[in-house]
């Protein structure tokens, strides 16, 4: 099959941080195991805008500003949908992830950003 790697090298050019959260092994003072947040990976990624939407907020005339982007990155399987990505101190929370073609060569992760 044809790959197209060195367009998709040329795509990735930003350093995104992908997050997850993960109960810690060690009990705190109440003796529970807390839920802590853990980087999983540090990847390069393409950032793509795709939507925008203005929402009215709720409290003392207030925007909000819904955007949706699509990250591109090269194929792991172990990026889920319970997973967030940051990019410049931007949450880009995870809709739903994408294997174009299915050929394992890249994901496309949908992500949306509140701001």
């Amino acid at each position: 099959m044809f790959r197209n790697t060195g367009m998709l090298s040329t795509m990735l050019n930003k350093r995104v941080e992908v997050w997850h959260r993960e109960k810690s092994k060690t009990k705190d003072e109440l003796g529970q195991y807390p839920v802590e947040d853990k980087l999983f990976g540090t990847f390069y990624a393409g950032i793509v805008p795709q939507t925008g939407k203005l929402l009215a907020g709720r409290v003392a005339d207030t925007e909000l500003a819904r955007t949706t982007h699509k990250i591109v990155m090269r194929y792991n399987k172990n990026i889920k949908e319970d997973m967030w990505i940051m990019h410049e101190g931007v949450r880009y929370d995870i809709i739903y992830i994408l294997d174009p073609y299915a050929n394992h060569e890249r994901i496309e992760v949908f992500c949306e950003v509140v701001v």
